[in-house]
């Protein structure tokens, strides 16, 4: 066993001993935070009691699993994911994320702040992804050694429905009933951490982006290669260069998300409530 998958079997082991293992996770973004005071009977673990997960240190990621219910589902909330811009290295979540199928999760809840590309929209509104662009070009599994299942090299995964349909079809329904305006649409990957520019936001609007952002798409193709379904919404905290005259700032984008945070916990909770009596019929 290597000391990557010690570290997975002991994170996941520690994650075991504080309760029955839930079958969703939800992965908090910036702007997010406030749902984790809604999770009941909560318990609290610190990445750094969990060798797979990684430190961090960017401001609104607490760097935390929180344990319990929320809409009376089991869940597992980690409050904070590495981004790419930290270091360079975009499998910096790979321990988290690989800990949690070997936990017993087979749901993961991706929640970010973006960059709206629509003109139209207003910060505060909310996206469901459809679809990514891996405006990168960079893969969390690139250097994935012996990674073979039933003699193929599973590194070569199927990302058609990397955002799962079925789950994607209950957000839409449950933001209906809730009478939350939820879009739906492509969310581009940029490496950051600076903004982006004008010419740039009019580069992806161009090949079909509807929001922008430095994060998720890591971390929805480990998920997938993991075997994870995933559902992922995002904030939009501003608009993009040249769409508006706001000044752009990592403050900005967390004053803004603190400001909208309310409607987005509200739908999560929602969400959740629809999962206790749906997930286990999805298909």
């Amino acid at each position: 066993m290597s000391a990557t998958e010690e570290a997975i079997e002991h994170s996941a082991a520690r994650l075991r001993a504080a309760g029955p293992p839930p079958r969703v996770a939800l992965l908090l973004g910036s702007g997010w935070a406030g749902i984790a005071a809604r999770v009941q009977q909560a318990v609290d673990i610190d990445y750094a009691e969990l060798p797979a997960f990684p430190l961090l240190g960017v401001a609104g990621h607490a760097g935390q699993v929180r344990l319990g219910t929320l809409g009376g589902t089991p869940v597992m909330v980690l409050a904070g994911r590495k981004h790419a811009y930290e270091d360079g290295a975009c499998d910096a979540m790979k321990g988290a994320i690989r800990t949690l199928a070997a936990s017993g999760v087979q749901v993961l809840v991706q929640t970010n702040a973006s960059g709206c590309l629509v003109p139209g929209r207003r910060p505060g509104e909310l996206m469901l992804v459809s679809d990514h662009l891996n405006v990168v070009q960079r893969s969390p599994l690139l250097h994935e050694a012996g990674a073979s299942r039933e003699g193929q090299d599973s590194r070569f995964i199927d990302m058609s429905a990397a955002y799962d349909p079925a789950l994607r079809a209950l957000a839409l329904r449950v933001a209906t009933e809730r009478g939350i305006t939820l879009h739906e649409g492509i969310y581009a990957w940029v490496l950051g951490p600076q903004f982006e520019t004008p010419a740039e936001i009019a580069w992806l609007r161009g090949i079909g982006a509807h929001a922008v952002g430095m994060s998720t798409v890591p971390e929805t193709i480990l998920a997938r290669h993991a075997g994870l379904r995933v559902l992922a919404l995002s904030m939009h905290t501003n608009m993009g260069a040249g769409l508006s005259d706001e000044t752009l700032s990592h403050a900005h984008t967390l004053a803004s998300a603190q400001a909208a945070g309310a409607r987005g916990v509200d739908l999560l909770e929602a969400l959740f409530a629809a999962f206790a009596h749906t997930l286990p019929a999805l298909p």
